[in-house]
């Protein structure tokens, strides 16, 4: 592995060097690209941990990975309380959800190194973690290396590998097979993701299905918040409308189907989150053309005056779910491969998205097995799935029975991972 990671050092260093005039101008260009850049190059000198205190390193890249670990790492805090956590992200976006909702349960939140050996060092020379866990299948071959060359455990935890990934990583499996000895566990969401991470080359004695921390999410309001919440954004019973995560070209979708809605529900409302804020402008320009009245989040507009608002602020789409009728799940008619269905369902409300979810293709088996998510071909299709919703009342109410079943039968990943802390 040493030959493996000078060799790797090389290719990385000239690869860098030969596209910096791309970088730099990505980084003028897109703020998103300088989030962090410094600290990631190695400055880690403003985290200051008690050295006397065992420390627990957790990586969740952006905001779906937090999302998922915010149970696992306020458990943590519960069940070691003496310890330091730290929790790193690669994202601007996912600093500023993990501060949040974490800042108050982590000792330090800051940026994952980049992958280049000084990088590293002055990263694990400042934390000297004790243990490092990382959310989801992300794959650092020096990062890990070097880890191991101190004797720090090194964990994949809630990994998945869908079959479209798969193919792609099987190709360079004489990449990652010594890559993947380095891990001291690699536990996947389903049984289907440790076989295939096996086949690419991860040693079956330390690869386990540890399920999906994504099933331990909780509400993260009490009932009087919930009706705070609807009070304040003045929708006076009216069934709300989320639709979460959108992309280029979901925005009309979502639009016409409102549209066509609204002349036999006149009590809906539409709240439309964008995935990316720099799409903003432009999802707001095709709400202006709609017809409708609109207003901004950003802006305090309510839904008193207003048919449809964007939400166009940071960490508040989770509790928009819990004043929802339903959610259209986003990504899901862009070939993105859909969003995270169970941030809307955790509070009892139905999922409604387009059939391109191979993101979380498991998760939907799951869901769809029940009424608690519907998978639309077309346009037209989702439109009717929404109908439904909003027409049959039974049929409604036994979808919202099926959420909470799907979280009782799938609960228990964040105890697994509990009990790999308490071992080691």
């Amino acid at each position: 592995m040493l030959l493996f990671s000078i060799i790797y050092n090389f290719v990385l260093i000239v690869c860098a060097i030969i596209l910096l005039p791309v970088i730099l101008i990505a980084m003028i260009a897109v703020p998103k690209f300088r989030a962090g850049f410094w600290t990631k190059m190695g400055f880690y000198n403003n985290l200051t941990l008690n050295p006397e205190k065992k420390t627990i390193f957790f990586h969740a890249v952006s905001v779906g990975e937090v999302n998922a670990v915010e149970t696992l790492i306020k458990k943590t805090r519960e069940s070691f309380p003496d310890s330091n956590i730290v929790l790193s992200t690669t994202t601007g976006t996912g600093q500023e959800i993990a501060r949040k909702k974490l800042g108050k349960t982590v000792n330090a939140i800051t940026y994952f190194p980049f992958d280049f050996f000084f990088s590293i060092n002055a990263f694990l020379n400042r934390i000297k973690p004790d243990i490092i866990l990382i959310a989801e299948t992300e794959i650092w071959p020096d990062f890990v290396y070097l880890a191991k060359k101190r004797n720090i455990p090194v964990y994949i935890i809630n990994g998945r590998l869908s079959p479209h990934s798969y193919n792609g990583y099987k190709k360079f499996s004489f990449f990652f097979k010594p890559v993947l000895a380095q891990y001291k566990g690699i536990f996947m969401q389903t049984e289907d993701d440790a076989k295939r991470i096996i086949q690419v080359g991860a040693n079956p004695a330390v690869t386990k299905f540890m399920g999906n921390l994504k099933f331990d999410i909780k509400p993260t309001m009490n009932e009087s918040e919930i009706t705070e919440l609807a009070n304040s954004l003045k929708l006076n019973n009216a069934r709300l409308i989320v639709a979460a995560s959108t992309h280029r070209g979901e925005d009309e979708i979502i639009l016409d189907a409102f549209k066509e809605l609204k002349k036999e529900f006149s009590d809906i409302k539409l709240l439309i989150a964008p995935r990316h804020p720099e799409r903003y402008s432009k999802v707001e320009e095709l709400i202006s053309h709609s017809g409708f009245m609109y207003g901004k989040r950003s802006n305090k507009d309510t839904f008193e005056t207003n048919d449809i608002i964007m939400l166009d602020t940071m960490g508040e789409l989770m509790k928009m779910f819990s004043v929802s009728h339903f959610a259209y799940i986003g990504g899901s008619f862009s070939n993105t491969g859909g969003h995270n269905p169970l941030e809307a369902n955790i509070w009892g409300k139905p999922v409604v998205s387009g059939n391109c979810v191979f993101n979380f293709k498991d998760i939907y088996t799951f869901l769809t097995a029940t009424n608690a998510a519907k998978l639309a071909s077309t346009p037209a299709e989702l439109t009717n799935d929404m109908k439904r919703l909003l027409m049959d009342n039974d049929f409604y109410k036994k979808a919202c029975e099926d959420t909470h079943k799907i979280f009782d039968e799938n609960s228990g990943a964040v105890e697994f991972v509990i009990n790999v802390l308490k071992e080691h």
